[in-house]
């Protein structure tokens, strides 16, 4: 279930921000100079000029600098009076828009959305909701304090989920927008600095604010403290499949679940990197990770956009008892013996390819190569030879593309479908797969372990 973050009702939104009627004096030589600059860097110096009116009344500068990743800013003064007004930081994206992340002196956060090709009319106001990473959202009112931008005053709760976040999607009436949020922990922090810095030394001693800024608290890297007391965690490990460009890696809820401390995941051969958890669901048992933004994956997962028929051809792949067996990833094949799972549940395929410990989590692919279904367990066959006094063979379930692609579409990936073509050798599926099939790995509680 999605959290929602209160941002509090219009009335709460904080003291009115002005507009300046008029170009600051310290930048209106970049006014001369946009004819001549590339459109990418066109848009920096739009957004320049356009987050001095962020907070406070006419503004110059700027002082110092942040300079983050995209993000680059510095601090404000009253263009009128020359007492300090705060400190900004812009970042543009191929949409032509610009995100302008403000903080003013009396310790108030802003974001606003700019674009040279708005139109708004002054003083016209708007509600946003933005979503985080698919979960978290919060409503924000922002006014149009000139034509070309909208400002909304951030509280600090949606400041805290801004700043370690890697996916914003911004919703005003029909309008829905993307925005990849990198180095956001990073810039918060540096604009935090450079006004602590500003109102304690002076805009005349402004430098680069981005060193000494205090480190982002941390977050998506650091899942969770281990528990103090009690028994001690023990590894444990499953499989996961990247399913974009962003580095979103598909997994098991039950993979993840009760892990301390870091979930790290690796591709065979390759270094461990810190995943962050995205989204869960435990009903459905899926999970989404993500790998760090400087992550660049090879290839990632296709999803069948066609309902696979009982006696196809399957393919699965894992990392079975990982530390006992090889430590590459395992092979196994079968067929869909059924479309649904134990006491007729739709949500799961049965398959025939046999799977153990370790698998969960792992694609299941079609004789084409495409994903299928997420390998998520088999029959506990001692308790079906308890009650029956048969063991049963071959009886493995993976869940179900439907439930695979509403989670993704709820947790806001970006993934990719793609119709069956001529089958493909196991060999060369496994090839296929290489890229983009990880090993992920935790420590977990005892107690997370017997729930498994």
């Amino acid at each position: 279930m999605q959290g929602r973050i209160a941002a509090g009702p219009p009335h709460d939104r904080g003291r009115q921000l002005t507009v300046a009627p008029r170009l600051p004096s310290r930048i209106r030589w970049m006014r001369v100079r946009l004819p001549g600059v590339g459109m990418w860097l066109r848009s920096l110096v739009v957004a320049f000029v356009l987050q001095v009116s962020v907070v406070g009344a006419n503004a110059a500068g700027p002082f110092g600098t942040v300079n983050v990743g995209n993000w680059i800013g510095g601090a404000f003064s009253n263009d009128e009076t020359g007492a300090f007004s705060h400190c900004a930081a812009t970042a543009p994206y191929a949409s032509g828009v610009i995100l302008v992340v403000g903080y003013n002196s009396v310790g108030t956060w802003t974001l606003a959305f700019a674009s040279p090709s708005y139109r708004f009319n002054k003083g016209e106001s708007a509600a946003i909701d933005v979503t985080f990473d698919g979960r978290e959202q919060a409503r924000l009112y922002a006014t149009a304090y000139q034509s070309n931008m909208l400002t909304a005053v951030m509280p600090l709760n949606v400041v805290r989920t801004f700043q370690k976040a890697s996916l914003m999607v911004a919703t005003a009436g029909r309008a829905v927008l993307n925005f990849d949020l990198t180095s956001t922990g990073p810039v918060i922090a540096a604009l935090t600095n450079c006004v602590s810095k500003v109102k304690a030394d002076g805009l005349d001693k402004a430098g680069d604010f981005t060193k000494g800024a205090a480190k982002p608290a941390a977050t998506a890297e650091k899942q969770a403290a281990p528990p103090s007391g009690g028994k001690p965690a023990r590894a444990r490990s499953g499989t996961g499949f990247v399913v974009s460009t962003g580095g979103h890696i598909v997994t098991n809820h039950h993979v993840i679940d009760g892990c301390v401390g870091d979930i790290k995941g690796n591709l065979t051969g390759e270094a461990a990197m810190v995943l962050r958890i995205v989204s869960s669901d435990a009903n459905n048992d899926l999970a989404l990770l993500q790998a760090p933004s400087t992550t660049t994956f090879k290839d990632f997962a296709r999803i069948r956009d066609r309902s696979i028929r009982s006696g196809d051809s399957v393919v699965a792949i894992g990392f079975p008892y990982h530390g006992i067996l090889t430590s590459d990833f395992s092979v196994t094949t079968g067929i869909v013996s059924s479309l649904s799972g134990m006491r007729n549940d739709s949500r799961f395929l049965q398959i025939s390819a046999p799977v153990q410990p370790g698998n969960s989590g792992g694609p299941l692919f079609d004789g084409t190569g495409q994903v299928v279904g997420v390998v998520t367990g088999k029959i506990p066959a001692l308790r079906i030879a308890v009650a029956t006094g048969n063991i049963p063979e071959n009886i493995n379930f993976a869940i179900k593309t439907g439930m695979l692609r509403d989670f993704l579409d709820n947790s806001i990936v970006p993934y990719q479908t793609a119709e069956p073509k001529s089958e493909l050798k196991t060999t060369d599926i496994a090839v296929n797969a290489r890229p983009y099939t990880m090993l992920i790995s935790c420590n977990a509680t005892e107690q997370a372990d017997a729930k498994r």
